[in-house]
């Protein structure tokens, strides 16, 4: 058996050895043997197909294939030292293969470059971490939507420019969260299309003489096509590219949701307190309970974007087909997707055991003339045109900020008092419509408007589809109940 250890595969053309620097800086088994069971089971589809086309003898192809099953057991055993000599994981694994079973295994390379070998592999991983980042993220949506459910009649406030705005229920502000992860399920699917293509074939950059079947390997590995062109088969990141994407907007949505959780949980929100097992306490201060993991879950957003940056950066000047500089993949890609799915997985456990307060999300919905809008609204109803109501209800505001009410505290009395300075202003302006104002005068409020102010009477009577009553979240529930049992059959 030969000596393969000191030996460079593409060594016949160098009259030295590469030197020591040279090696360690040109290595990328550092990171890319986490790629070995992708390469492992390309090497197999690949040894086959030689064989059952004729390209090698079939008991050649079945004693390769017989030794990277061997070698694939060693490696999950731990038995194996991978060498940065060898540079990269195809030729680590190549160079294992030649000490285990002899000449005959430098018989696999044959139709094959590393390049379109390294295409195939990251392609396999990607298909696999798409769905495991599904997998994760419906664990995710069932634990929002089981929180829905419970919580579709719990009303808090409801913000525009972090600005109390209307009311609405907690399970239709968490369902928000689920349209979003929703859609990041569905637009990790469109990337598994785009990824779900076969490349190896493609040899270096110009294809190969050999009578290769394609079609087979894509079978045996479970692709759904093969690549279309040579060139581009080798050279194409887009589809990493646009994974990085989509787990850049998962990081988005965790982000947002976790400045909203950081919030809550402050002294000055209170709507939450954190379980204990995901919050932290301070080394001076005894009394804190901090909010690492929703802290820490938003600076990582950062680092995934990092991660995309990276590989958009890497690839914007390259020309055709293979540069080494794609090499520089791979550490952006698995970083971003252990991020991601950590990120995931104990965003979830935290969510999951949260507590919230009820009673004051309630009251700070009270506080904050969230009902303001269902009065003009209540005015309209009367007859006034929405803008008129939109004035007298600001007038109104105005008066009880600077009594110290809210508007379910004003008496019918004050109602009609402050809408007549409301109309006398009006006529000042000189509008257009003070025949109306007139008609109208005292009329505008009467008993009924202490029912119109109520808070769940306010959130009960947006039923529109996608609204926010109780009626409507619980549809929501349902519908995105049956989207995950859907998906969960077909997709992942």
């Amino acid at each position: 058996m030969e000596d393969t250890k000191n030996m460079k595969l593409w060594g016949g053309r160098f009259a030295k050895e590469t030197a020591q620097l040279m090696d360690d800086f040109h290595s990328s088994i550092g990171f890319d043997q986490e790629l070995y069971r992708y390469d492992l089971r390309g090497s197999i589809a690949h040894a086959r197909m030689l064989g059952e086309t004729g390209i090698i003898a079939r008991e050649e192809a079945a004693q390769i294939i017989a030794g990277l099953e061997a070698l694939w057991q060693e490696i999950e055993a731990g038995k194996v030292q991978f060498s940065v000599e060898a540079e990269d994981i195809h030729m680590n694994l190549e160079m294992l293969l030649t000490e285990r079973i002899g000449p005959v295994a430098k018989k696999l390379h044959t139709a094959r470059s590393r390049n379109d070998q390294v295409a195939l592999d990251t392609r396999m991983y990607v298909k696999e971490e798409i769905r495991a980042t599904q997998k994760l993220l419906l664990h995710l949506l069932e634990t929002l939507v089981n929180l829905a459910e419970q919580h579709a009649e719990t009303i808090m406030p409801g913000y525009t420019h972090l600005q109390i705005a209307q009311p609405v229920t907690l399970g239709h502000h968490l369902l928000a969260y689920a349209e979003m992860w929703k859609r990041d399920v569905e637009r990790l699917s469109d990337c598994y299309k785009r990824t779900d293509v076969l490349p190896l074939g493609a040899g270096a950059l110009a294809g190969t003489t050999f009578p290769l079947d394609r079609e087979m390997v894509a079978r045996e590995l479970g692709f759904a096509k093969v690549s279309e062109n040579s060139m581009d088969s080798v050279s194409d990141r887009d589809y990493v590219v646009e994974f990085l994407g989509a787990l850049s907007l998962i990081m988005v949505h965790l982000s947002r949701f976790c400045e909203e959780i950081i919030l809550w949980g402050s002294q000055e929100w209170a709507f939450i307190e954190l379980d204990d097992a995901y919050s932290t306490g301070s080394s001076i201060m005894p009394q804190k309970k901090n909010p690492d993991v929703a802290e820490l879950i938003r600076g990582k957003t950062g680092r995934v974007y990092g991660d995309l940056l990276t590989l958009l950066t890497v690839l914007k000047g390259l020309p055709l087909a293979y540069n080494k500089d794609m090499q520089e993949d791979k550490e952006a890609l698995f970083d971003g997707v252990k991020t991601v799915q950590m990120c995931l997985e104990i965003f979830t456990q935290m969510l999951a055991t949260l507590k919230f307060n009820q009673e004051r999300m309630r009251e700070a919905a009270q506080k904050g003339f969230s009902n303001a809008t269902d009065l003009a609204d209540y005015l309209v109803r009367k007859g006034l045109g929405f803008r008129d109501a939109h004035h007298v209800v600001g007038t109104l505001i105005n008066y009880c900020l600077a009594q110290g009410k809210t508007l379910e505290q004003l008496t019918l009395e004050e109602y009609r008092r402050e809408s007549r300075l409301a109309q006398d202003q009006e006529q000042d302006q000189g509008t257009n419509n003070q025949a109306d104002l007139a008609d109208k005068g005292e009329a505008f409020f009467a008993e009924d408007v202490y029912d119109a102010l109520k808070l769940e009477n306010v959130v009960s009577r947006r039923r529109t589809y996608g609204g926010t009553s109780p009626e409507q979240v619980k549809a929501a529930v349902s519908r995105m109940k049956a989207y995950l049992s859907e998906v969960r059959e077909t997709r992942v």
